[in-house]
């Protein structure tokens, strides 16, 4: 049964780290401490240029939440553009309506940009009023997946809409369980939602490695990475999972 392994990457590092411990595919990030807007275009050519996995830029031009003004519309397009311009194979986005809906007008504006691409639908989700019309709502427009916890804080919090979620899609889009995923819980998060592909931030932090320190700034300059070993155990986690079902 085939499996995937999605990780975030919020470094060029991270990239090749990603790739040498078996992940499938990159989401790639900027600002991990407002949950990952857009990576600068050098940061996505570096990337592509980094790795052979796949690469998904997220395009969320800011933080906070997914109702986004025409302007930020307008950027969105222009990364989607620059995305596919450096050959990545996908994007990651996520538009919503003030009363809890998808913006499908706008939604579907961006994957008919992405052509050539796949367009996953991030978590801008868990955010939505009606979970299963929402759900129909992305197939029709044209998604791959749906990146989501189950509109819980966490994917475990979450299995029990994860598992209605993939039943109800029943193979017509992926439904990736993402937020709290690491390879001590995968094995469990499969078996209880049924589904087949996973998102991980399998995340670490860097210290700096400056020699100097202005101790009178008072901050903690660390760094968000990737932990390799974590990828690894993540994968390898799946592929006994899922190589005992056969």
């Amino acid at each position: 049964m085939k499996f995937e392994l999605e990780v975030i990457a919020f470094d060029v590092i991270s990239c090749q780290l990603a790739a040498e411990n078996g992940a499938d595919r990159i989401e790639l990030c900027a600002n991990p401490h407002e949950g990952g807007t857009t990576p600068s275009h050098g940061m996505m050519k570096a990337a592509r240029k980094s790795t052979h996995i796949q690469v998904f830029p997220i395009i969320r031009p800011r933080g906070g939440d997914f109702l986004y003004t025409q302007e930020e519309f307008e950027t969105m397009k222009e990364d989607i553009k620059c995305a596919q311009d450096n050959g990545c194979e996908g994007v990651v986005i996520g538009i919503l309506n003030k009363d809890g809906g998808i913006d499908l007008e706008k939604s579907q504006e961006l994957v008919d940009l992405a052509k050539g691409m796949e367009v996953t639908f991030h978590r801008a989700f868990d955010r939505v009023k009606d979970p299963i019309s929402s759900l129909e709502q992305i197939i029709a427009i044209g998604c791959k997946r749906i990146l989501s916890s189950g509109l819980m804080p966490t994917a475990m919090e979450g299995n029990a809409t994860l598992k209605k979620l993939v039943s109800h899609a029943d193979g017509r889009i992926k439904i990736m369980p993402g937020s709290g995923v690491r390879a001590e819980n995968i094995i469990r998060l499969a078996k209880d939602t049924g589904a087949t592909c996973f998102h991980s931030s399998a995340r670490k932090t860097l210290e700096s490695q400056m020699q100097y320190l202005n101790r009178d700034m008072k901050e903690s300059l660390v760094q968000v990475s990737l932990d390799g070993t974590e990828v690894k155990h993540l994968k390898n986690n799946l592929v006994s999972h899922f190589h005992s079902k056969h």
